[in-house]
C-alpha cells in the first residue's frame, strides 16, 4: 500500500483537482452513456496527441501552488511522454511494460510486469489521456456533467488500494473534438494537481524515438 501512494505522490505529476468555474448539468443516465459511447469511440480513431501543458499543484503544507510546464505526447497504444522544461527539466516516458524517469541527472527504470501496482498507475494514466477510462466500470464509478463547450467525467475509484490515495479523478472532454481539455485527481488528503492542455495536435506523425527508454 506504501508503493502506491509513493507512485501516486510521483504521478500526480500529471492530474488534479479544481473547483468548477461554471455551473454543471448533471446527464441522465441514458445521455451520460450516449456521451461515454461518443468519447470511446472517439478514443479508437485517436492515434496521437501532441500539446503543451501547465500544471498546477496545491499541498497542504505549501501556501504557494507549485507552477510548472512542459510538452505531452501520446502515442498508441501504450505510449506516453510527459517532458517538463519550466520551472526545471523533469522527463517521464512510458513505453509499454517500461518507465522512465530523468530527474537533473538521476534516472530510474521501472518494470511494469513485475509491479501490480505500476501496472495500474500506467493503466489509469493510459485510460484518463485517451478517454477510455470512463469505460473502466471495475475500478471507477462514472458520471457525466454538461459544461457550454466541455463534457465533465467525474471518476470515483472503486478499487480499495486507489482508494486509500484518491478520492476522484475528473476529466474534461472538449465537445468538439472529444478529448482531453484538463485533467484532475484529488487525493484523499485534499491535496491537488491541474493539468490543462494547449495547441492539441492531433493523429499528426510523431516519431516513436520520442518514446525511446535509454
Amino acid at each position: 500500500m506504501r508503493t502506491f501512494k509513493v507512485f501516486i505522490t510521483v504521478m500526480i505529476l500529471c492530474f488534479g483537482s479544481t473547483l468548477l468555474q461554471a455551473q454543471t448539468k448533471p446527464l441522465s443516465f441514458a445521455d451520460a452513456e450516449d456521451v461515454r459511447k461518443t468519447i470511446s469511440e472517439s478514443a479508437k480513431t485517436t492515434n496521437s496527441i501532441e500539446a503543451g501543458f501547465t500544471q498546477t499543484k496545491e499541498l497542504s503544507v505549501i501556501r504557494e501552488k507549485i507552477i510548472s510546464a512542459g510538452v505531452f505526447y501520446f502515442k498508441k497504444e501504450k505510449l506516453l511522454r510527459w517532458e517538463y522544461k519550466e520551472p526545471f527539466p523533469y522527463l517521464i516516458i512510458f513505453n509499454s511494460n517500461k518507465i522512465y524517469i530523468k530527474d537533473d541527472d538521476k534516472e530510474n527504470h521501472i518494470s511494469l510486469q513485475s509491479n501490480k501496482v505500476f501496472r495500474e498507475v500506467n493503466n489509469i494514466l493510459i485510460g484518463a489521456v485517451q478517454g477510455t477510462l470512463l469505460s473502466d466500470t471495475k475500478n471507477f464509478q462514472c458520471s457525466i456533467a454538461d459544461l457550454h463547450n466541455q463534457y465533465q467525467a467525474t471518476m470515483v475509484p472503486l478499487n480499495a488500494r486507489i482508494k486509500e490515495t484518491l478520492s476522484e479523478i475528473i476529466l474534461y472532454f472538449n465537445k468538439s473534438d472529444y478529448t482531453v481539455d484538463k485533467l484532475v485527481m484529488r487525493e484523499v488528503s485534499g491535496d491537488y494537481t491541474r493539468i490543462e492542455f494547449s495547441g492539441k495536435k492531433i493523429n499528426q506523425n510523431i516519431p516513436d524515438e520520442i518514446f525511446f527508454i535509454p
